[in-house]
């Protein structure tokens, strides 16, 4: 780290007498010495060392850049920046003619308060993120060397194919050293970041930082120019018109009839690396289309009485429960209600088995800034309209917050996907694999129907469910979407279970 005026120097006298044999040597064991001793009298015992060393004509800035350099190589790589600008800094000041030995005792006492070798460090590995997943990128670090740390605070983020996993300390203390970059791999049990527990930060916290110098009063500031008046115009007079302006006269019909030029504007274009999660969406969707034999089945939903129920219980629902009455609970309560009365759409495949789930998980998808995420509600059968609003509401704010966990998301057995929200009218979802089937939700527009022999505007909304033809035949995906057009046109029948 140390450029090349950190070379070792011989600049002995030979007329003197013979200097300490092989100095070199001697002022290393010194450095290491200062490494493992830091009582006030060992720190005397090194000062009065390194004063012996130099009334045997060895250059004080000598000796310090030897300390530096076995200093670095006694370090790890976050410290040795530290301990280079430290050495610059006292060999400036040795430079300056000032008393040697109190620089060099300032020097290693700088490089002690940093480095304490009887201090008690813990080196901190990267955490047990999941059953599936062993390794991830190191997307930032919330900490930096010499900042202070409380327990259980973040001190990085790790992000993997699903989720970004926060890395925090399970000890207060200050960082020492930082073992990774950010956007390096990490993998599972790798040593990430050096803490020294319990220590605290000298002079509290960090200073803010530098603000811009103002002009010191040395420095002349330059006075404004004062401004000249402005001489008034003069009243024009006939000029006889040049050649020249004869000529351009002359020219400006032609100029008019001459072809215009357009500018193409800038042309960029950015490139982006894709991230871990965007690629294990890619790579699943992918993997959805070649395996599954994806069809799609469609219906349209009249939702003026769901619609109504929401205008007459909303305000109800959200002085009595706290929680916003929303479309998806209905949804998620009547696709529970289908999947309960066709149960070959609440299945998957396992090897040459078919596997039959009893309870009801669905998969909620939601859109994040980074993908989309399939956060789970489970155990559907058990609840209520309202509980289904509170547990999407909590879900939802975890995913968006990147506070959602792979055990939120783990799981399934159906998922449903609104692209209404977005403007979406007609769609085709793609399959969240093991599953089934998905429903693709749309948004709701008023359209012209026929009730009861005459045409009226009702609020009506298309839905789709793909499904896995290797599973469902058509027969059952009709029946499904078939069911939950009955439910949530008319919301009563879930008091009925009919």
């Amino acid at each position: 780290m140390l450029e090349a005026a950190y070379v070792r120097q011989y600049p002995f006298d030979e007329s003197q007498e013979a200097p300490l044999p092989e100095w070199e040597e001697y002022v290393r064991k010194t450095a290491v010495a200062a490494l493992e001793k830091q009582t006030p009298a060992q720190l005397m015992a090194i000062r009065k060392q390194l004063y012996e060393v130099l009334t045997h004509c060895i250059p004080a800035s000598t000796i310090l850049k030897t300390i530096a350099m076995q200093l670095i190589d006694s370090v790890g790589e976050s410290l040795k920046p530290v301990v280079a600008h430290q050495a610059a800094f006292y060999e400036h000041r040795l430079q300056s003619g000032q008393k040697a030995i109190v620089h060099l005792e300032a020097f290693m006492a700088k490089f002690m308060s940093i480095y304490k070798p009887d201090a008690k460090y813990r080196t901190i590995k990267v955490p047990h993120m999941a059953d599936s997943i062993t390794e991830g990128t190191l997307k930032s670090w919330a900490k930096m060397v010499g900042e202070q740390v409380e327990q259980d605070e973040e001190v990085a983020s790790i992000e993997t194919d699903k989720v970004d996993i926060p890395v925090n300390s399970p000890v207060g203390g200050v960082i020492r050293e930082l073992l990774a970059n950010e956007e390096d791999t990490v993998v599972v049990g790798q040593d990430l970041f050096k803490i020294e527990e319990g220590a605290v930060v000298e002079g509290g916290a960090a200073p803010p930082a530098p603000k811009a110098e103002a002009p010191s009063a040395s420095e002349p500031i330059a006075a404004p120019k004062k401004s000249e008046p402005v001489a008034a115009p003069k009243k024009s007079e006939p000029v006889a018109p040049t050649p020249a302006v004869q000529a351009a006269k002359v020219a400006a019909p032609a100029a008019l009839t001459s072809p215009v030029s357009f500018s193409t504007g800038e042309r960029s274009e950015r490139r982006v690396k894709m991230n871990r999660m965007r690629l294990r969406i890619s790579e699943r969707l992918k993997q959805s289309q070649n395996t599954a034999a994806s069809l799609t089945t469609f219906n349209e939903i009249d939702m003026s009485n769901l619609i109504d129920l929401r205008k007459t219980y909303k305000d109800d629902v959200l002085k009595t429960h706290g929680v916003k009455l929303g479309y998806m609970g209905a949804f998620v309560k009547a696709s529970t209600h289908a999947l309960q009365a066709v149960p070959e759409v609440n299945a998957s495949i396992d090897g040459d088995h078919l596997v039959y789930y009893d309870y009801c998980d669905v998969s909620v998808a939601v859109a994040t800034p980074k993908g989309l995420v399939t956060p789970v509600l489970r155990n559907t059968e058990r609840m209520s309209i309202v509980d289904v609003e509170q547990e999407i509401a909590n879900l939802g704010k975890k995913a968006r917050d990147n506070k959602i966990t792979v055990e939120d998301m783990a799981g399934g057995t159906f998922t449903i996907s609104n692209g209404g929200v977005f403007g979406s009218l007609y769609g085709t979802p793609i399959i969240n694999m093991p599953q089934a089937a998905i429903l693709g939700m749309h948004a709701i527009k008023d359209r012209p129907v026929v009730v009861n022999g005459k045409i009226e505007i009702r609020p009506m909304m298309y839905v789709a469910l793909s499904y896995d033809h290797r599973i469902i035949d058509g027969r059952e995906a009709v029946t499904f979407l078939v069911k939950l057009k009955e439910v949530i046109e008319d919301p009563r029948r879930l008091l009925l279970s009919v």
